[in-house]
């Protein structure tokens, strides 16, 4: 329980986010104070991962869903006009699966040994992300130009 409390969530999630944008979509993000009125009221669409074993968790990453259609463009090397629904779904859930596979990495050099879930995605404006019996939750904004990204995540021990 104390080395959950003890990880420096905020490091290893800024340094997770920067690797899989500047390399996946050569997009530059930096820390952010306020979510864009997108994420608070417009469609969006979330890629979650779940963490089990010595910590148990989720991270779930949040964008817009016109955010979401221009990564999607970015990774995959597309013109805007070309990206389909399942492209958007399947680039989500790989980029949070970047982001938590990170996450892993990082539990597992503290000793945390964890296995991570595949990706799942939830797209809409009206649902709100339950947060209960959790020992630790954190949240963290980054910016990309005007376009905001939400990182949540949801820790407990085994």
């Amino acid at each position: 329980m104390d080395m959950i409390k003890a990880l420096d969530l905020k490091n290893l999630v800024t340094v997770a986010v920067n690797d899989v944008f500047e390399k996946m979509m050569a997009m530059e993000v930096k820390p952010s104070e306020e979510a864009a009125k997108e994420l608070r009221e417009g469609d969006r669409i979330v890629g979650s991962v779940s963490f089990a074993g010595e910590v148990n968790g989720n991270l779930c990453l949040q964008v817009s869903c016109d955010f979401a259609r221009i990564m999607t463009a970015a990774m995959l090397g597309m013109g805007l006009d070309e990206v389909e629904g399942e492209e958007i779904k399947d680039v989500i859930g790989e980029v949070s699966n970047m982001i938590g596979g990170n996450l892993k990495s990082s539990f597992c050099d503290s000793g945390l040994s964890c296995s991570l879930s595949i990706p799942y995605i939830t797209t809409g404006k009206d649902f709100k992300i339950d947060i209960k019996d959790w020992t630790r939750h954190e949240r963290f904004l980054f910016c990309h130009d005007s376009q905001s990204i939400l990182v949540e995540v949801y820790m407990k021990g085994n």
